[in-house]
């Protein structure tokens, strides 16, 4: 199933009109190495590849940062694609001198992980690249693709399978259910466990477990600390790992200093449904399950995340709180305007919370469903 990506003709746009570079991060099996071949296929430059993953006579040349060595290495070609750039030692240096000397040469790059790629790459490059995320594949993306009504017959089966491009073309329950498990123990704890310098995945793993059974839920950092038996600071650092390698995300509280706000506690989400399910083992549909209310609003938030950061919008999520419980599951900020957003996977109408309305009365507020979801997401 061939999906259109959404940042497609803006990596296409980058790399024809300007001199800088573009670097792609995002979480391994989500499409990267595929989405910078159609892009260099539609642009028809003569690219060298390289794979950090395969090192080969390429490889002395690019940590060695010898000008002359590099210029050998790409003589004759248009453009560089360095892919998994995260192996390579000190890669930002190597591509800040290849940027800085070889204004001509087009240079794309990707890593399956920001853990270790961000600390080479963003200092060094400061101004010389544009970054994006690439995430599982959008309902923003599939709304391409898809008509309204292929969507909504879909929406089930992207709750419980999640988004990742492979996914679109396993057919079957078990062949689907065996894919999850596959990328969840094959990939999701690879770099993880390299990069993160630990030595074994399974206080991660039930890490992991503790967070998919909380999502919708603020997280207490003590008692997951006491329930895996770990320091708070070991937890502290798990979840920046976790969150730095695209498998989890945190949702702050809002609040603008009212003492009955809660904000001390975060709640945290998956990147993917299909993931989060998978590592709690549970891939039945949802009249057989409890947790439909949870798995919805995980879906609203990162599907909103994907289609905000693809349009380039400048904006904030939060999930607001009162000590008295009243709550909304999450409230978008943007250019200085408020809006809350109830979500209910049930088409029951609800009215916003009185305490919302009256410290925040120019705000909006909107109640996102299954019969609506579309214009909030696609």
């Amino acid at each position: 199933m061939n999906i259109p990506r959404k940042l497609l003709p803006k990596i296409i746009s980058d790399l024809q009109t300007t001199g800088k570079g573009v670097v792609i991060y995002g979480a391994r099996q989500v499409g990267k190495t595929t989405l910078v071949n159609e892009v260099l296929n539609k642009t028809g430059f003569k690219t060298l590849y390289l794979n950090g993953d395969q090192q080969g006579d390429w490889y002395e040349a690019m940590i060695s940062r010898n000008l002359s060595k590099i210029k050998l290495l790409v003589s004759g070609y248009q453009a560089l694609f360095v892919d998994e750039a995260q192996r390579i030692p000190e890669i930002g240096l190597s591509l800040k001198i290849i940027l800085d000397n070889l204004p001509n040469l087009k240079l794309i790059v990707t890593g399956s992980s920001s853990l270790d790629l961000a600390s080479k790459v963003s200092e060094p490059l400061t101004g010389r690249v544009y970054s994006y995320k690439l995430y599982p594949i959008s309902q923003f993306e599939l709304s391409d693709i898809e008509t309204s009504y292929e969507m909504k017959t879909h929406l089930e089966e992207r709750l419980i399978f999640g988004s990742y491009p492979e996914i679109f073309s396993v057919e079957g329950l078990e062949a689907k259910a065996k894919y999850l498990s596959n990328l969840t123990n094959a990939y999701l704890y690879k770099d993880l466990l390299e990069f993160g310098d630990l030595r074994n995945s399974t206080k991660i793993r039930d890490l992991l477990k503790l967070l998919a059974f909380q999502i919708g839920s603020q997280v207490s950092l003590t008692e997951l600390s006491k329930s895996l038996e770990l320091s708070r600071s070991t937890v502290e650092r798990y979840l920046d790992l976790l969150e730095e390698s695209f498998v989890i995300f945190r949702l702050n509280g809002f609040s603008r200093n009212l003492r009955k706000e809660v904000t001390k506690m975060d709640k945290i989400f998956f990147y993917d449904t299909g993931v989060r399910n998978a590592v709690i083992g549970n891939l039945n549909f949802i009249k057989d399950r409890d947790d439909g209310g949870k798995l919805w609003e995980n879906f609203l938030l990162i599907e909103r995340m994907k289609k905000k950061e693809y349009q380039g919008t400048l904006h904030s999520n939060y999930f607001w709180r009162l000590t008295s419980g009243a709550e909304l599951d999450m409230v978008e900020e943007e250019n200085g305007k408020l809006t809350g957003f109830e979500f209910k996977f049930s088409s029951k109408s609800i009215k916003p919370p009185k305490s919302w309305k009256e410290n925040y009365p120019n705000s909006e507020f909107s109640v996102i469903n299954r019969d609506n979801y579309q214009q909030f997401v696609a």
